[in-house]
């Protein structure tokens, strides 16, 4: 499972060179796995970077119980001053919260909307059956 989750990464890096970070957790917010780009000098730490994913994890609790009004997620985004931070819920057929990706991009990145619905997202569709049938391990 961890290289599978770990070689998602490393491709979802190659697909855009604006991409800082990418990271898999699980719906309890536990990183699965993480790449970063080269040479990249990373903003949080690692200890940093696992509260992340455990705050990502639950704000996408909340925001799925809105679904059933508002529509399916396609992914979030926040704007800092030195990057920007995105999620992707990853949830099973009765929305249940199976994994988070967290990515970000560095904050001068103007196209992220297409990065993530034209690179990302068709990625994650591409392998949605390997992630499902990894969940039920």
């Amino acid at each position: 499972m961890g290289q599978y989750f770990q070689d998602f990464c490393e491709a979802i890096i190659k697909t855009d060179p604006s991409i800082r970070f990418i990271g898999i957790a699980d719906g309890h917010g536990r990183i699965l796995a993480t790449a970063e780009r080269p040479g990249l000098e990373p903003l949080l730490n690692q200890q940093e970077t696992e509260q992340y994913a455990i705050t990502a994890a639950t704000r996408q609790y909340t925001r799925i119980r809105w679904q059933h009004i508002l529509g399916k997620i396609s992914y979030t985004c926040s704007h800092y001053d030195r990057l920007l931070r995105s999620t992707i819920p990853i949830t099973d057929d009765a929305n249940h919260l199976l994994y988070v990706l967290i990515f970000t991009f560095d904050v001068t990145t103007e196209n992220f909307h297409e990065i993530i619905t034209q690179k990302i997202i068709p990625l994650v569709d591409k392998n949605i059956d390997q992630f499902f049938s990894l969940s039920e391990i």
